[in-house]
């Protein structure tokens, strides 16, 4: 049995292989025996012709199909990048001092909310500079009820005015002593006011709510305070930053609509925004950073992914008829698509 396929010459123009390319990649599959014309049947631009495949033979000829679509006139680039996370919405959580780790409270891939502890540590310095803000603040309530004391007593003129003047300077002295120690807690990152069983321990949190997307810890392990322990991303909007040559840069303009398509993501597309056209050419590539952004929905993309972007570079009124560059076929001296 037999099914009956009816092929369509479509004269196509520059500018229409220009935007297919731009397309989704969804659609035909690249260069298969059906993809172009018959050797023993020559296509003609006069009028339809009809091809007859069996019905077999098509699973073997990978023949798909695509919609075709209609887009705004204009003149694109498509260039090449890298998803990044977005830096406003991203944070490096790491230890302000030597520690042990004791307890995890968040895996890789967790979802975090705004001040959620990720990590409790232990640390012999932590434990000393509690143990200095008690001290302090024992030492500023002691000279406080001594001054208190003496007040009274001076009032009733048992106790001369020089001895009220020493109890106030001790108590700026304990005072100040105490605001050492309370800032000595703060530059180990721990309140002063934190509670915890343990004075050794101190735990790490999340400042931002997002995705745990790095861990590199244990329990157990020492921490080195200069290396990150957790990263943390909102990856409900991603940056794409692409490296265009300075001929194409200097026609870039920040807001400029892109169409993002992925390798890793076969017949979708993604709308993104231009947000930062870089004001330096890179000396070794000869290229300009671009930087776009776009949206995330249910966060299928992640950091690290290439991509393609289409930057539009300049409209024009009108619409023009799309179709991916795969279905394009040359045919004698045109190129036409089949229509099924």
């Amino acid at each position: 049995m037999t099914k009956h396929l009816t092929v369509q010459c479509l004269v196509l123009s520059f500018a229409l292989s220009v935007l297919g390319c731009r397309s989704d990649s969804r659609s035909i599959e690249p260069a298969g025996p059906a993809a172009s014309p018959p050797a023993a049947e020559p296509a003609r631009t006069s009028g339809p012709l009809s091809l007859q495949i069996d019905r077999e033979m098509l699973r073997d000829l990978r023949i798909t199909t695509t919609k075709t679509e209609v887009r705004p006139a204009g003149e694109a680039v498509s260039v090449l990048g890298e998803l990044r996370v977005d830096e406003r919405r991203y944070a490096e959580v790491g230890s302000p001092i030597t520690a042990r780790a004791v307890r995890l409270l968040a895996s890789l891939g967790d979802t975090v909310v705004e001040g959620q502890a990720l990590v409790e540590l232990q640390s012999g310095d932590l434990a000393k500079a509690r143990a200095d803000f008690a001290v302090a603040a024992s030492r500023v309530e002691l000279a406080s009820r001594v001054l208190a004391r003496r007040r009274d007593l001076a009032a009733e003129r048992i106790t001369p005015e020089r001895e009220v003047q020493e109890a106030q300077s001790q108590v700026s002295v304990a005072e100040a002593e105490l605001r050492s120690a309370r800032a000595g807690l703060q530059a180990l990152g721990v309140a002063a006011d934190e509670p915890s069983a343990e004075p050794s321990h101190f735990t790490l949190r999340t400042p931002i709510a997002g995705t745990v997307i790095e861990r590199s810890l244990a329990v157990g392990q020492m921490v080195d305070p200069a290396k990150p322990l957790f990263e943390v991303a909102d990856l409900s909007r991603l940056w794409l930053v692409v490296h265009a040559f300075e001929r194409d840069a200097v026609r870039v303009k920040v807001g400029a609509a892109a169409r993002v398509t992925l390798p890793a993501m076969p017949g979708r597309t993604f709308d993104g925004t231009v947000t930062l056209v870089g004001s330096r050419v890179e000396p070794d590539s000869r290229t300009v950073p671009v930087r776009l952004e776009l949206s995330n929905p249910g966060q299928t993309l992640r950091p690290g992914m290439s991509a393609t972007a289409a930057i539009v570079l300049s409209e024009t009124a009108g619409r023009v008829l799309t179709v991916p560059v795969a279905a394009l076929q040359r045919v004698q001296d045109q190129w036409v698509v089949f229509i099924p």
